[in-house]
């Protein structure tokens, strides 16, 4: 347990709260800006003399089930939760559900991208967001609340253009289904999911018995598309590591006649 640390970490994330984030009354003007180590305690369902003890790295290490009221009481992105947990040496329990919005800076991102098409995908490979122009490349379905990517490739749900790597996406589809399942094993749509899948698809069972590993990065596929003819495309994955999402870019090679059919669709669907 890093106690200085976490008493550092502590007392920066408290002072950089004012009551109104986290739904307090603001009456007075405060001497020190950030909330007072009392009203964190009252948040984290915790007794003063306990936080003000860590906030002085005099504490016992605190229990997962403290910890996660600090996270909560502080207002936590994901990525400090991990790191409360760290500083505390304490393994940190997994979450309770994926993510399935999307952040607005990053829907707004898919729309600056000219001659790209442009989805995020959550930890479920839910299609949260897309852009026309990838609307137009993959399917008009394709901007359905409930688009699933992984019941478009072993369930044939939504319109779904024939891929030369179709073989190769199951086996990325299955790797991240595995990852998403240790993560949340709570999460009951992403186990209603599963369930689906198994049923319907024993290709799906196949791989997922083989324990397929990927990581995410640039891969190039062949897309037969019913009105633009066959389409080299290359599909690089940006990260949003906070909520565990992925933004799939869609792009053809610089002067390549994949890349000309690209920028005329972009212009149609603008």
């Amino acid at each position: 347990m890093a106690r200085q640390e976490l008493a550092r970490f502590l007392r920066d994330r408290r002072q950089g709260l004012r009551p109104h984030e986290v739904g307090l009354p603001t009456i007075t003007p405060r001497r020190i800006p950030g909330l007072r180590r009392e009203e964190v305690a009252e948040l984290a369902h915790m007794s003063v003399d306990y936080y003000t003890r860590l906030e002085q790295a005099r504490g016992p290490r605190p229990s997962p089930r403290i910890l996660d009221g600090l996270a909560q009481a502080l207002r936590l992105t994901p990525a400090e939760r991990s790191h409360l947990f760290r500083l505390a040496g304490s393994p940190e329990p997994p979450g309770t559900n994926a993510v399935r919005r999307v952040r607005p800076q990053v829907a707004r991102m898919l729309e600056r991208l000219p001659e790209t098409g442009a989805i995020v995908t959550d930890a479920a490979y839910g299609v949260i967001a897309s852009n026309p122009l990838a609307r137009a490349l993959l399917g008009d379905g394709l901007g359905g609340e409930t688009t699933n990517l992984a019941r478009r490739r072993f369930l044939g749900q939504g319109r779904r253009y024939e891929s030369f790597s179709a073989e190769e996406f199951g086996h990325i589809v299955v790797a991240r289904l595995r990852r998403a399942a240790d993560r949340y094993p709570h999460d009951a749509q992403l186990a209603a999911l599963l369930a689906e899948l198994r049923v319907g698809s024993e290709e799906f069972r196949q791989i997922w018995e083989a324990h397929p590993v990927h990581t995410p990065g640039h891969r190039t596929k062949t897309l037969d598309h019913p009105t633009l003819g066959t389409l080299r495309l290359n599909c690089d994955v940006l990260l949003v590591p906070e909520d565990d999402q992925e933004v799939v870019l869609i792009t053809a090679d610089p002067g390549s006649p994949s890349a000309r059919t690209l920028r005329n669709l972009a212009a149609q669907v603008a």
